[in-house]
């Protein structure tokens, strides 16, 4: 199973409908949606009233849903899922998920409440917890290279700080494409690797 994470820096891009028409005929595969705008809104709304972390996390989290729900009203044969359960009956009739995660990551004590974790982190948390093969981040930067490592990444600001850890944690191979990529994800998918690029491990 593939777990795709869709930037939300996609949202009004060129790219969208040629991504959404390509996960839809995947098969099996999850799509996480990112925060995109919505998140900004939160971030804005947290700098202009004060409100704690632990407030915005949980309003990030529905940004989040916002924005798969904006997917699922655009692509036939997407569904939201807010459980593992949820997960494999859609797979099961032939649907592809799109997860909506407030409930989940509430709940879940090991994930903290703070602007550290992003999609991202989530992403791969979640592909984790459903034991997923692999995890794909498709993201609106350019990627000129076969292999990037973690620790760039990280000090780019591409992968939020805690997305190395959860990678760790569950022994998960990552890649990343770019928005305009899609025409190589089938490739992907069916096994050529070398299509995207690798999300190198620490080597600590």
């Amino acid at each position: 199973m593939w777990i795709v994470k869709l930037g939300g820096s996609l949202t009004c891009s060129e790219h969208l409908r040629y991504w959404l028409r390509a996960l839809a005929g995947a098969g099996s595969l999850v799509v996480v949606p990112g925060g995109g705008p919505f998140a900004d809104q939160v971030r804005l709304a947290q700098r202009q009233c004060g409100f704690d972390d632990s407030t915005a996390h949980y309003m990030a989290l529905l940004a989040m849903e916002q924005y798969g729900t904006m997917l699922c009203g655009l692509q036939t044969g997407f569904a939201p899922a807010a459980t593992v359960d949820q997960v494999h009956t859609l797979l099961a009739r032939g649907d592809t998920p799109v997860w909506m995660p407030a409930s989940m990551v509430m709940q879940a004590p090991d994930i903290a409440h703070s602007w550290d974790i992003t999609s991202d982190s989530l992403a791969a948390w979640f592909a984790g917890t459903l034991g997923a093969a692999q995890l794909l981040l498709v993201k609106s930067v350019a990627l000129d290279s076969a292999a990037q490592s973690l620790e760039a990444l990280t000090e780019n600001a591409v992968v939020d700080s805690r997305f190395g850890g959860y990678l760790r944690q569950f022994g998960l191979p990552a890649w990343m494409m770019s928005a305009s990529d899609h025409p190589r994800f089938e490739t992907l998918r069916r096994g050529d690797m070398a299509a995207a690029t690798r999300i190198l491990p620490a080597t600590a």
